[in-house]
């Protein structure tokens, strides 16, 4: 009698709406995040063929879900104000862009608001006893656990990983958008996976210092569905040693491809796809703004000065038509040393097809004290994402500190390496 107590008071968590023609995502007020909300799970259901208008769906009834393609469960987290996620529809539709599938909206609006965390993440638990029951539900007609994708943002990736748990892991692919430490077979950390560019850094940001750097994952997994850009991560031991440009073997001819943040992340290697496959950490960098991708090039700079130099390079590129990038390498101060060649990881937010017009600029960072010279034997510049291009050098320059040095490159011998 106790089991079929359970299981009754679980299922009325969930919530049909079958009297809403096209079920909306619990929209709810500041207050009731004050006095709290009881939990409601709520399960909406959309396809190709319903891309605009949800069905609402329950362990119970599956409506028009297709158990032999994918499946893709949204998971939100803590919403303190009781607003919608408002990247949720923009999800819904890339998802249903880039593949035809089913997308299960979970909305547990109704219980993740509140203003005191510890109160929704203590209703996380219900949330993934509901969705098993529902993958239950689907196995039983048919579905298999390998067609199963979840993804979970920050308390929803929580929910994703409990689901996934009781399933002893078996489940396809979960996707946990919001949590540092490594845990998944391959962990992503834009930008280090701290701070990240173009959100404020002091609390004189208003509401967007305390979100911008946590909502950025999801905004970055979206820039792999729809924009015109591939984000390439590199895997790498630290964030240091991925700026100073010892993480990019899996670039070279020998190597698979490197992974790419996102939907497609799973396409990287075999590996991943083993029953135990090993944890991986790659990092990368990002623009300030959508579609927040970064072209990378190595700057090879052969120096000859006598005395060894210290300092940041900073340089610009600029085709035929105007169009100027910027790459600071200020991380760490590089070392140039007499014959010896220095190469430099540069990252640019746009990617120029035809170099027309370099500048070097060089920088020790002193305020006071004498304005050194960079003496450079050659400079050449490389294309990561572009191996086949034509590697672009110059020869005999002297950099002024912290003077523009502005030149036209010429292509380097073919059988430089």
């Amino acid at each position: 009698m106790l089991k079929l107590y359970l299981f009754i008071s679980l299922m009325c968590l969930v919530r049909s709406d079958t009297d809403e023609p096209c079920p909306s995502f619990t929209r709810l007020s500041f207050h009731s995040a004050v006095v709290g909300t009881g939990l409601n799970v709520k399960l909406m259901l959309y396809t190709r063929k319903n891309l605009t208008c949800a069905q609402a769906v329950s362990p119970t009834d599956l409506g028009s879900l297709n158990v032999t393609k994918k499946t893709t469960f949204i998971v939100h987290g803590f919403r303190p104000t009781g607003s919608p996620p408002v990247w949720i529809g923009d999800l819904v539709e890339g998802l249903l862009f880039v593949e035809d599938m089913n997308v299960v909206v979970v909305d547990w609006n109704r219980g993740a608001t509140t203003v005191i965390y510890s109160h929704a993440a203590g209703k996380s638990k219900n949330v993934a006893v509901v969705l098993k029951e529902f993958i239950d539900q689907m196995l039983a007609n048919g579905a298999s656990l390998d067609n199963i994708y979840m993804i979970g943002v920050s308390l929803g990736a929580h929910i994703a990983g409990f689901v996934g748990e009781m399933y002893d892991g078996q489940l396809g692919r979960i996707t946990a958008l919001g949590y540092r430490e490594p845990l998944g077979n391959i962990d992503f950390y834009p930008n280090g996976g701290a701070d990240q560019p173009g959100c404020p850094q002091t609390i004189f940001g208003g509401l967007q210092y305390f979100k911008c750097d946590h909502q950025r994952s999801m905004y970055l997994y979206l820039s792999s569905l729809r924009e015109n850009c591939t984000i390439t991560a590199y895997p790498c031991d630290s964030y240091r040693d991925y700026r100073n440009g010892k993480c990019v073997s899996c670039l070279t001819p020998q190597k698979e491809s490197c992974p790419l943040l996102g939907y497609y992340a799973d396409h990287w290697k075999d590996y991943l796809k083993e029953k135990d496959p090993p944890m991986t950490k790659a990092f990368f960098d990002t623009a300030e703004e959508k579609p927040f991708c970064m072209y990378h090039y190595f700057v090879d700079i052969l120096t000859w000065n006598k005395n060894i130099r210290r300092g940041d390079i900073t340089i610009k590129l600029r085709d035929k038509a105007g169009n100027i990038t910027e790459s600071k390498i200020n991380h760490e101060p590089a070392t140039f040393q007499k014959y010896h060649q220095v190469s430099l990881l540069a990252r640019f937010n746009q990617d120029l097809d035809k170099v027309a017009a370099i500048s070097l600029m060089f920088s020790t960072g002193s305020i006071v004290g004498p304005k050194y010279k960079l003496r450079i034997l050659r400079m050449k510049l490389r294309s990561l994402a572009h191996p086949e291009r034509p590697q672009l050098c110059r020869y005999d320059l002297v950099l002024m500190e912290n003077v523009e040095t502005v030149f036209q490159p010429i292509l380097c011998p073919k059988l430089q390496m």
